[in-house]
This record gives C-alpha cells, sequence and structure tokens, in this order.
C-alpha cells in the first residue's frame, strides 16, 4: 500500500465527471454479475463499506432477489482515535447498528438477508489476514460470488479484506470482484494504476442513488468529526458526493 493517500480532500467530484477513462467504463448488469440461483456475498472491512461501496447494487440484488450474505469484517470501532465524545466502547455498539439501519433504508429484506460479525480488529486486519481468509471461506460455497474492496482501495483493512476475499474464493472455487472506495479519493482520473480494464458500471436510477444517500446518512459517528481530538468527520460531504454518481463501480 502506498503510504497514507487519505489526505486532504482528495480528488473532486468534477475531476471524476470529466474523466475520459471513466466515461468509457463499460455498464455491466446484475443479472451479468450474480446469475440466477447464485448467492451474493458482500464482505465489507467496516460498517458502511457495504453501503459506500455497493449500495445502490445491494437494491438491484435485492429487486432480483437474489440471496445475499454480508460479512462485518470489523466493528469499526477505531474511526475515532483519541476521541472521548466517540471511545472505543461506544464505537462498537453503535457502529454496527448504524449499518442495520443503513440497510434498512436501502429497503432490504433484513429477514432473509444473512449477516455475519467477523469480530477482527479495526486497523489491524492485516496482522490477522490468514484467519479471516479462513473465516470467508468457512461461509463460502463454489456457485457463490462475493463483493469486496479492492486490494490496492488505500486503506490497509481495504487491501487486507480484499486479499483474503481473493484467497478465500479461490480455494472455493467462488468468483470476486472489488470495488473502489477509498480510490475515489486518492486516484487520479486518468491513473494508469488503476485497474480500468476491468473494470464495469452497474448503472443506478435517480431512485436508487437517493435511497442511497439517505443510507449514508444513516452513519451518524461517520458524519461527525470531534474537534477536541483534532478529529475531520470520516464521512465529510466531498467523501460522500464521490460515491453517490449515477453508477458504481466494479473490478471484475
Amino acid at each position: 500500500m502506498r503510504s497514507n493517500p487519505i489526505v486532504g480532500q482528495g480528488t473532486s467530484l468534477h475531476q471524476w465527471q470529466c474523466s475520459r477513462r471513466l466515461a468509457e467504463v463499460p455498464d455491466i448488469t446484475v443479472e451479468e454479475l450474480v446469475p440466477p440461483g447464485a448467492r451474493a456475498v458482500i464482505v465489507a472491512p467496516h460498517p458502511d463499506d457495504e453501503v459506500l461501496g455497493c449500495g445502490g447494487l445491494l437494491q438491484l440484488l435485492a429487486t432480483a432477489g437474489r440471496s445475499m450474505q454480508l460479512i462485518s469484517v470489523t466493528d469499526g470501532s477505531a474511526s475515532h482515535p483519541g476521541s472521548q465524545r466517540w471511545p472505543v466502547e461506544r464505537l462498537s455498539v453503535v457502529r454496527p447498528q448504524e449499518s442495520a439501519e443503513a440497510l434498512r433504508r436501502l429497503g432490504l429484506p433484513m429477514h432473509s438477508l444473512k449477516w455475519l460479525r467477523g469480530g477482527f480488529t479495526d486497523t489491524l486486519v492485516a496482522a490477522q489476514e490468514p484467519a479471516l481468509s479462513a473465516f470467508i471461506e468457512s461461509h463460502l460455497r463454489a456457485d457463490d460470488v462475493l463483493f469486496t474492496t479492492w486490494r490496492e482501495d488505500g486503506h490497509s483493512d481495504h487491501e487486507a479484506v480484499g486479499r483474503a476475499s481473493v484467497d478465500a474464493a479461490r480455494r472455493v472455487g467462488a468468483t470476486c470482484h472489488e470495488l473502489p472506495v477509498w480510490t475515489w479519493h486518492w486516484a487520479a482520473p486518468e491513473d494508469a494504476g488503476v485497474p480500468w480494464h476491468r473494470a464495469r458500471k452497474v448503472l443506478l436510477t435517480p431512485a436508487e442513488v437517493a435511497r442511497k444517500r439517505h443510507a449514508v446518512h444513516a452513519f451518524a459517528s461517520q458524519l461527525e468529526g470531534d474537534p477536541d481530538a483534532g478529529l475531520a468527520p470520516v464521512l465529510a460531504p466531498y467523501v460522500i458526493d464521490r460515491l453517490l454518481q449515477p453508477f458504481e463501480v466494479v473490478f471484475l
């Protein structure tokens, strides 16, 4: 992983909207990604990554009647280091609750969504990667289609979860696709280091984008910083805007 690429305000939404490479990414449908009879397995490093990375895709999967399993690898309790307003003990309870509310706002069938908590340590997933890969593998079937964060997304947890998911899927014989999340922050739109040749767009309607926006705003802890601890919001407005384009990108 490059040295701390998630700094400043990053690449603007306008720059992405003007990107030639992004404009040329071909479309793909849910039916092509997850064939009938297959199950979608979403592996999220933290409670919110499933919505930030594929909140639109989740809606489409639900509409298509696909079975879904969500694996939350960590409880996200390290998002506000040194904060008295958002201590680890509070975050470990609040962040999974926020995730549940966000999924409800997306309109997912919570009665049929299988949700597993991994219990791995936030910010230290790379040190537990072999155990995580074994954990993911134990919950997979050969006909599953995994969606997880890109192995080069710029956040150590995202990258470790991506690697562990790819390894687990390979051993089981399942398919694994990767999602850029923090890539939209640090990457340049024409960046040759981004695997554009593997990229496909899942197109979203205005209503689906609106539901995703409503879901993102369930993550109150991430919308708030802590000035006393010198912490800015994790999900600042410019971060959210980049993740609410009328499509989501999947790396095949």
